[in-house]
């Protein structure tokens, strides 16, 4: 399974392999990081189709990840990549907008991993 990560803050992408180390080793999933809106819609551009899962910060500068999730959305995949929103705020407001947007999972910072790895059906 590839997973497109999502998120400004760079250290991100060492606090997943971490976790995630046996299940990469494993080739359980792949994981692809971009530190921004733009970049993952240009990574979404040149390799379509290949993730099946995009994790997404809600708040970063430039394109939010609401805006992001809204271009994912109005671009028609078959299948459709499941989008999961993460953001330090778990306020009603952001959740409600993410829903409206095609969200299919909200989760709040810090990540809970065993949570996550469970809802990805991957041995924890």
């Amino acid at each position: 399974m590839k997973i497109l990560v999502v998120d400004d803050e760079r250290d991100i992408q060492t606090l997943f392999e971490q976790r995630f180390r046996r299940e990469i080793k494993n080739k359980q999933v792949e994981f692809e990081f971009a530190f921004s809106g733009e970049e993952a819609l240009k990574y979404l551009d040149s390799h379509e189709q290949e993730a099946v899962l995009i994790l997404s910060d809600i708040n970063m500068p430039g394109m939010s990840g609401l805006e992001l999730l809204s271009r994912i959305k109005k671009k028609r995949h078959d299948p459709p990549p499941v989008v999961m929103m993460i953001t330090a705020y778990g306020d009603t407001e952001n959740f409600n907008i993410a829903k409206e947007l095609g969200a299919d999972e909200f989760l709040t910072k810090p990540v809970d991993f065993t949570f996550l790895k469970q809802k990805l059906k991957l041995n924890t």
